[in-house]
């Protein structure tokens, strides 16, 4: 079984950080030249908690799987994501229950040799490789609780006025 509180905090923090930010003012919060505005962080995390959930679906059914999040950084497949989940709150409730799935699949249902699996990994973070070999699946649920979720925690909060 796989402790997922970790994961359980991160998804609280961010969406807490998401809902403060979207409650900052009539005014959403304008991101510094070059990053992205509360909108498009919050459909990055969507995007990356679908490929991290097909990703455990995959190798709990025994299939081949790969990881790449270079979708989850496309322009287009953001603005789509936000249009689709009707915005910010719809962003933020996929969130929501896209880390409720996510801890359900991962707590009870994985065997510690399914989270041993070496995933193909292909990790981009503003055009720059971070991450190009095969990763055990726990990596990848270590790196979302520990990484890539506080980080858009902090990122997020930077939106909001000094």
């Amino acid at each position: 079984m796989h402790d997922t509180t970790p994961l359980r905090d991160a998804y609280r923090a961010l969406l807490d950080a998401a809902a403060t930010v979207a409650d900052s003012g009539p005014a959403s919060p304008v991101p510094p030249p070059g990053e992205w505005d509360a909108d498009r962080i919050l459909a990055h995390v969507a995007l990356v908690n679908a490929a991290t959930i097909a990703a455990v679906c995959s190798v709990a059914s025994g299939a081949v799987t790969t990881y790449d999040n270079r979708v989850a950084q496309d322009a287009w497949t953001l603005d789509r994501v936000i249009a689709l989940a009707g915005g910010n709150a719809g962003l933020r409730d996929r969130i929501r229950s896209q880390g409720e799935a996510l801890r359900a699949l991962c707590g009870p249902v994985l065997s510690e040799a399914e989270l041993d699996t070496q995933v193909p990994a292909l990790l981009l973070s503003n055009g720059v490789v971070l991450v190009d070999r095969p990763l055990p699946l726990r990596d990848l649920l270590t790196g979302l609780a520990e990484s890539e979720l506080p980080g858009h925690t902090k990122q997020l909060l930077s939106l909001l006025p000094a």
